[in-house]
């Protein structure tokens, strides 16, 4: 018996020497003496064990509601039956991809909500039907629970017999004193019977029971592997979505880059260009003084009042062209500040209201900043309104947007109007523009914009 395991006990010890995943000097064992004992070990021995009672529910329920739905096609109770079911399977799903989470530290993204086009229970339940992400929910509860009965019982029958045959000569006195045999019985038959009960039977017992539990865990490492590749490939979002969520990623970047190239380009503005030409039209302007008290410098005096007029001139341009980049006050004071200053420029009497208590991405700031500055200007120059209103909020993770007017309505975003270019700078960044505008009024355009904060 000792010759015929001592070859895999020397295997094993090549093994274990050869795979340590830490230097030496920070740990005495060997990883394969430490993994036994491992949090990660039993983690994973934990996963197994929970996984053959959470398939079992979760392969019957899908069993029995997909069959139902099936049989009940002939009717129109087996469409809602089985789009139920494959919403079920989806919470299932997340419950999964959180045991994963938690044991395996394996981090799964959630797809994304089933959501119909239209508000209504058939539309959600054609959404639920389409949806690829429900189907492969299905399919992981179909194909889970087999692997699960195999996952489980070979680790638990691992896992027992290893801790049992290790811990043998600790216990062997029970078979006597109890059961009235001398250990466990290797062979018996009517004539012979072969127990396990010399020290030389019980150490090499010990040591079977010690290979096994040495082994046992990179089997369970093994088995989990699968597991994680499942929920990889069944329960995590597909490929083009996960592709859709990184251009989104991108896209906010690109945006926030802008909206920085934005302000630097407002702030090389202010302090280049614009103050050399302040500083140019102070000594303009002390120059015309001085030209004046000399009679025969009259001619002079002309050419360096029209200089002065063209600089000033020129300085408004720049500060309009400045302000209509991004403007200082959005960047020191908020959105607060800088939509009163623009309602202050209105025709008509502009009523402000802003409950925030945090501040946006700067990006989705300034085009929350330049949208309602260009629906001002409509109210302005088109509305013929008397008064009007702005209100910004958030709502869970967007920033809304509402500008009213009592104006004679008829605003259209079809129309080719500024609203048709409102549109496009809000989808550039998952953004929408709803216009509610009847003939006659009252105008009411909402904005909604990711917080992004």
């Amino acid at each position: 018996m000792a010759t015929a395991y001592g070859p895999d006990t020397r295997d094993h010890q090549r093994y274990g020497s050869g795979s340590g995943d830490l230097p030496p000097a920070k740990h005495f064992f060997p990883a394969a003496l430490r993994a036994p004992f491992e949090a990660r070990t039993w983690r994973e021995f934990g996963y197994l064990m929970l996984s053959l009672p959470i398939s079992a529910v979760l392969f019957s329920f899908a069993i029995a509601m997909t069959s139902l739905g099936i049989g009940l096609l002939i009717t129109f109770l087996g469409i809602p039956v089985l789009a139920a079911g494959l919403a079920m399977c989806r919470g299932f799903g997340a419950m999964e991809r959180t045991r994963a989470r938690s044991l395996l530290n394996l981090d799964v993204a959630d797809p994304a909500p089933v959501r119909g086009q239209k508000s209504g229970l058939m539309s959600w339940v054609g959404a639920v039907l389409k949806s690829g992400v429900s189907w492969r929910h299905l399919l992981y509860a179909l194909l889970h629970f087999p692997w699960a009965v195999f996952a489980f019982s070979v680790s638990l029958t691992l896992w027992a017999y290893g801790w049992s045959a290790l811990t043998y000569p600790l216990w062997h006195w029970v078979f006597p004193v109890y059961a009235g045999v001398d250990g466990i019985q290797l062979y018996g038959d009517r004539g012979h019977r072969v127990y396990l009960d010399s020290p030389f039977e019980l150490a090499v017992t010990s040591a079977v029971g010690l290979f096994l539990v040495v082994i046992t865990p990179w089997i369970i490492r093994g088995l989990t592997s699968v597991d994680r590749v499942m929920v990889l490939g069944l329960l995590s979002p597909s490929r083009l979505a996960t592709r859709v969520s990184e251009l989104e990623s991108d896209r906010g970047v690109v945006v926030d880059t802008a909206a920085a190239d934005l302000r630097r380009i407002e702030r090389d503005l202010h302090d280049g260009a614009q103050a050399r030409l302040v500083a140019l039209a102070m000594d303009l302007g002390l120059a015309k003084e001085k030209l004046t008290k000399d009679p025969e410098a009259a001619a002079a005096a002309r050419m360096v009042d029209e200089a002065h007029g063209e600089v000033k001139v020129a300085l408004q341009e720049l500060r309009d062209l400045a302000r209509g980049i991004h403007p200082a006050v959005l960047t020191d004071r908020g959105l607060d500040a800088a939509l009163s200053a623009i309602a202050s420029r209105c025709t008509v009497p502009v009523k402000v209201d802003v409950d925030l208590e945090s501040r946006p991405a700067q990006a989705i700031e300034g085009i929350a900043y330049f949208t309602v500055s260009e629906l001002l200007q409509n109210v302005s120059k088109h509305a013929h309104a008397t008064r009007a209103s702005v209100d910004v909020w958030r709502a869970s993770n967007r920033l809304m947007l509402q500008v009213t007017d009592n104006g004679r309505g008829g605003a259209d975003v079809a129309g080719g109007s500024g609203l048709a270019g409102l549109t496009e700078r809000l989808d550039a960044v998952d953004g929408i523009l709803v216009v509610d505008s009847p003939a006659g009024g009252p105008t009411k355009v909402t904005a909604e914009l990711p917080w992004r904060g």
